[in-house]
């Protein structure tokens, strides 16, 4: 089963401000949700908990939270507490044909990245720069293959243009 990063950012590595996103950028959604459908999604509590309420869990994706809180309960969720945790649990499902895609927040990508758990990577680059408060962490492009996946102007419902690059790890 491969691990897939999915994160749109600014200019400036920003991803988010207040437990939100800083932008509102209907295709970009439209790309994660056609990406993450039948998969499994994997992210922090604070991430979890900024989806708003009736959109939670996400449908039609298994929704994984990984947060330090023991006592921490998310109705149809899978709750762990410790990456290697994650790590079982994948290991028991790899007859499954599906991706496990981590969506944030930061701390997690962070997490993953550093511990050289990322298969692939989905980034959408924002051609803008917002006040933002968690960053998605340097990468060394000299890892990745790079591709362009799909580019976007600005449109009556898109405020910036943006480009979706796919990114897959060089061995």
């Amino acid at each position: 089963m491969k691990t897939v990063i999915i994160v749109a950012k600014d200019t400036q590595n920003g991803i988010g401000k207040g437990n939100d996103l800083p932008w509102h950028l209907p295709a970009d959604m439209r790309f994660f949700k056609e990406t993450t459908t039948g998969h499994f999604v994997l992210m922090g509590r604070k991430n979890y908990e900024s989806i708003p309420e009736r959109f939670r869990p996400l449908p039609n994706r298994l929704n994984i939270i990984l947060t330090r809180d023991i006592s921490y309960v998310a109705e149809d969720c899978l709750v762990f507490h410790s990456i290697n945790d994650v790590l079982k649990w994948k290991a028991s499902q790899e007859s499954e044909n599906r991706t496990l895609f981590v969506i944030g927040g930061g701390e997690i990508f962070n997490q993953f990245l550093a511990s050289n758990l990322v298969d692939e990577m989905f980034i959408t680059h924002i051609e803008t720069s917002v006040e933002a408060d968690v960053f998605f962490p340097e990468i060394n492009d000299a890892e990745w293959h790079k591709e362009i996946v799909l580019t976007h102007g600005i449109d009556e419902k898109n405020s910036y243009p943006f480009t979706i690059w796919k990114y897959t790890k060089l061995d």
